[in-house]
């Protein structure tokens, strides 16, 4: 199918925290954006229940009611909301050619991705029962919830070391699994989870059954060399297995770290083609919360403004 001819200011690919954000500004700066909510509209905080660290929500909100709050202030200044999944990009000329996965081919003068990052999960029946009941994937967002109480961390990288540390200061005792003799996270992550005291390691341990009804309760764990079980008591099972960004449609195209993580230009949300800008958790291995991401966005529709009046074309 032939692209419409209509050329668009702004395209956004992607929803969440950064997408919403960047279509606030873009309308809100005459741009005309169409947004793409990508298969999962909302992001990650559509599978969060309480968020309580955004500034503006002094009683904490439910994930997805925020996601609808930004969504509607988008959709008030004019934000074009398609709820289709973008399955190719051609980024070689001035003008940005999209395709959706109903066929349609849209051009547009910029491109802003806040396409999100999705965590991995270890991928047992139980892991997704007890999801928001005591099973997560973010400490900093929900390691509040669980203070005073035992907690189970999964990973042996520098994320879970990281939560691990973070739950710690919570905590009385953090279990950490580690599926082999040792950890992949930097020797400095290592020798601080080590000194910390109420940190147990769990060497060369594995999740057999995350347990509960309607809370976690505990975990069935096996020693990977003894074949061994055992039953640990908590009441928090935090999955730190790592992030995967959702960037493979732009393989190739545009510049990204071993990860997937899209490169931009220091203090810039510039990817190394012009025109095109990437925010959000697509970008962002360090950070990656609703308030840093939503500052992205807002960053990106800044850029891709400045871009347009460049260029004479706003």
């Amino acid at each position: 199918m032939s692209p419409d001819s209509k050329i668009f200011e702004t395209i956004i690919i992607g929803s969440g925290p950064a997408g919403y954000t960047a279509a606030i500004y873009a309308a809100r700066a005459g741009l005309n954006p169409v947004l793409f909510t990508g298969s999962e509209p909302g992001g990650q905080l559509m599978i969060t229940t309480d968020v309580e660290n955004y500034p503006g929500y002094p009683d904490g909100i439910m994930g997805p009611q925020m996601m609808d709050d930004f969504r509607k202030q988008a959709e008030r200044f004019g934000t074009d909301i398609r709820y289709e999944m973008i399955v190719d990009v051609d980024f070689t000329g001035d003008i940005k050619k999209i395709k959706t996965e109903s066929g349609q081919e849209l051009l547009s003068h910029t491109i802003i991705i806040s396409t999100g990052a999705s965590a991995k999960w270890l991928g047992i029946p139980s892991e997704q029962k007890l999801m928001n009941k005591g099973v997560s994937a973010c400490a900093v967002c929900d390691g509040f919830f669980f203070k005073g109480q035992e907690v189970i961390v999964v990973g042996g990288g520098d994320t879970a070391a990281e939560e691990a540390i973070y739950l710690a200061k919570l905590c009385p005792t953090v279990h950490l699994l580690v599926r082999r003799d040792e950890m992949r996270a930097s020797k400095i992550m290592q020798e601080r989870v080590i000194k910390q005291e109420n940190i147990i390691i769990h060497w060369n341990t594995s999740t057999e059954e995350i347990l509960g009804e309607e809370e976690v309760t505990g975990a069935r764990v096996i020693n990977n060399i003894t074949r061994e079980t055992e039953i640990i008591d908590a009441t928090g099972f935090f999955v730190a297995i790592g992030h995967k960004p959702n960037t493979s449609i732009f393989k190739g195209i545009l510049h990204m770290d071993d990860l997937g993580y899209l490169i931009t230009q220091p203090d810039s949300t510039k990817t190394n083609v012009e025109g095109v800008f990437a925010s959000g958790d697509a970008q962002d291995r360090i950070y990656r919360q609703a308030v840093t991401a939503a500052g992205t966005g807002c960053m990106a529709a800044l850029e891709a403004e400045r871009l347009l009046a460049e260029k004479g074309i706003i």
